[in-house]
């Protein structure tokens, strides 16, 4: 364990002098690659593994080039779900996710830089559409802080998917998009509540009663041990569909493909997994 400490303790001060010496780059959308390997990466992978003990499978469906739109569900009061999808593909194909947030997130002074500096924009189509022509892949969780914010009731039951924005952006470049199915945030922050009143006066989608918050404080934001389990669905080709990128029917049909595809994927991820905490 010294061991461990050790080597980490010394990464960062490897990368503290690399980044004095201003030997790093940042893309257009604020993406700093040394950084996220040296720091965020790091920091998230012991979650990923010991913490939540993530189970991955299907990774033969992420592309290993190209552009890609990678759709998940959404889930867990606090959206943990995408930082262990990203660190699932960057384990599984050393390739990053770039991640799409809600402008609330873009609008907080430090969490917006550090979104950023992870590789997040702003959920729009141009920026989704300019990431994938790019040859980048792109996360979405078209469900929002419907997915995020909803009762434990509620858990693994997929809210509605939008207009389908994120389809448009996909056949406008014709990317594939793969569906991908994550169990296990549901439990690590299982919301009882919604104090409606205290999150209008935040200004937050929903202010969480949870079995550990508020009551335990700043400990209550300690996710609980649940055991994860992602799945990346086979990709389903958009480039036949080129011509169709404004045409209703097709983007409702294929983000109801996708949708289902997803929601049918947690139903056989719950059955695999009968213990959240086993």
């Amino acid at each position: 364990m010294t061991d461990i400490w050790d080597e980490r303790v010394a990464g960062v001060i490897a990368a503290l002098r690399h980044r004095l010496t201003g030997d790093y780059e940042v893309d257009e959308f604020g993406f700093d690659k040394h950084i996220t390997d040296s720091v965020y990466l790091p920091l998230l992978r012991p979650l990923f593994r010991n913490w939540f003990r993530t189970e991955v499978s299907g990774t033969e469906n992420i592309p290993v080039d190209g552009g890609a739109l990678i759709v998940a569900n959404h889930s867990g009061t606090i959206p943990l779900d995408a930082l262990m999808l990203s660190v699932a593909v960057h384990e599984a194909a050393e390739r990053y996710l770039r991640l799409l947030g809600a402008d609330l997130l873009f609008r907080m002074p430090v969490l917006s830089e550090l979104a950023r500096k992870g590789g997040g924009t702003l959920a729009c189509g141009p920026d989704a559409e300019r990431l994938m022509g790019n040859g980048e892949l792109v996360g979405v969780f078209p469900e929002g802080f419907k997915g995020v914010g909803k009762p434990f009731t509620d858990r693994y039951k997929l809210q509605r998917f939008g207009r389908g924005g994120f389809v448009s952006a996909a056949l406008r470049t014709g990317v594939p998009i793969v569906p991908a199915a994550i169990v296990g945030a549901e439990e690590s922050y299982p919301m009882l509540a919604n104090v409606k009143p205290l999150a209008r006066l935040f200004g937050l989608p929903y202010f969480p009663v949870t079995p550990t918050f508020p009551w335990l404080g700043p400990l209550g934001m300690v996710p609980l041990p649940s055991k994860w389990l992602i799945e990346f669905g086979k990709p389903i080709e958009t480039s036949h569909l080129s011509d169709d990128v404004d045409d209703p029917l097709v983007i409702f049909n294929l983000a109801d493909q996708v949708r289902e595809t997803i929601q049918q994927s947690l139903y056989e991820l719950l059955e695999r997994r009968p213990d959240p905490f086993s």
